[in-house]
Parts: structure tokens; sequence; C-alpha cells
């Protein structure tokens, strides 16, 4: 069966993005640590890199390793539309959770207005890849009972306040470590397992 999985940067202190959705204050060191450090990870899930970025890093035709599917909440969705971007990641299947937007502004992304977790069981039964969920916090949140996976990218800087990485009710829900790689940046990723 498909995962879900959460495939997410976060500030040392559990921030996604700053309270106006900022993503820009992640370090990532000087130029050849940051250039290492996109090479690694863009070559282990390249089909998480926006679609109007990949050519710019060498990913035009880059086959979908990992995910076919992507999540997202209306903030994150929100970041691409501000920008002029109202299909992201059109070299996957799109869906935005909001209960606001109303009609998908792109006929490549499909808006769901109803129950996130009907949506990911229904689509964990169907063919495919894995299913990312990139942002934000009150979705991961909502999904935690389908999240079968976590990676998280640790970048060494504490935002202090903003979205966090769970924005939801007090759950404790258990994960273990299956893998961790350090990067000569200081990020840190880790691999969590769902334990259920």
């Amino acid at each position: 069966m498909r995962k879900l999985v959460y495939y997410i940067g976060a500030s040392v202190d559990g921030y996604i993005a700053g309270p106006e959705g900022e993503f820009d204050f992640y370090p990532v060191g000087d130029a050849d640590q940051a250039a290492e450090y996109v090479a690694r990870v863009n070559a282990r899930y390249p089909e998480t890199v926006p679609t109007a970025l990949r050519p710019h890093v060498g990913l035009t035709d880059a086959a979908n390793l990992r995910f076919d599917t992507v999540l997202m909440g209306h903030g994150t969705y929100r970041q691409a539309l501000d920008h002029g971007t109202p299909s992201p990641y059109a070299h996957l299947r799109q869906f935005v959770f909001s209960n606001s937007l109303g009609a998908s502004p792109d006929p490549a992304v499909t808006v769901v207005s109803g129950d996130p977790l009907a949506l990911v069981r229904d689509l964990k039964r169907q063919p495919g890849q894995d299913i990312w969920l990139c942002g934000g916090g009150r979705v991961a949140a909502a999904l935690l009972p389908e999240l079968d996976e976590l990676i998280v990218k640790s970048y060494p800087v504490v935002a202090g306040a903003g979205i966090p990485l769970f924005g939801g009710r007090f759950d404790p829900t258990r994960f273990r470590v299956t893998a961790r790689e350090a990067f000569d940046n200081d990020v840190l990723m880790t691999w969590f397992e769902a334990v259920r």
C-alpha cells in the first residue's frame, strides 16, 4: 500500500515557516555547502522540486523516484499562487485542502474541502508511488492518523514563532527513527516511521 510521507524542513524549535509563511530564513551554509546539500537532497527526491525550478537545477526530465502525488494546505499553496504559479508541481498529481479557496485556479490542481482523512485513505488504496504531504501544519495534524513516515530536514536556526510542524491538539503519537544524515551545512535529515 502507498505511504503518506510528510517531507518537510523545520527550524530547531519546530516551525516550518514564519508567522507570515516565510521560509527563506533557513541557513544552508556557504556556497559550496549549499550546492552540495541541494544536489544530494534533489538527487534523492527530485519530484519535490517545484516544476518552475526544475530546469534551473538540472531536473527538467527527472523521473519521480518516490512520490507521484502531493498534498498541501491552502497556506502552502497560497505561496505558489502569490508567485503566479497555480500548478506548482505539474509533474505530480496535486491536491490542496481548503475550505475557502473555492474552484481550483488550475485544472491540474484538485481543491478538497471535505475530510482530508477520507481522501488520503482513498489515495492509499489506489496504485502508484507514495503520497507527499508538503505542508502545512494544520493539515499534518489532521492527517496524523494516516501518516506513515516523517522526513524532517532540521535547520540550525530557532524561529521563535510561526507555523508549527503540527498545528493541532495535544495528541502524542509515536514514531521511531529509521535513519539520520548530517550535512556539512549543519542540516540534519531524519527519517521517522509511525509506530502502530
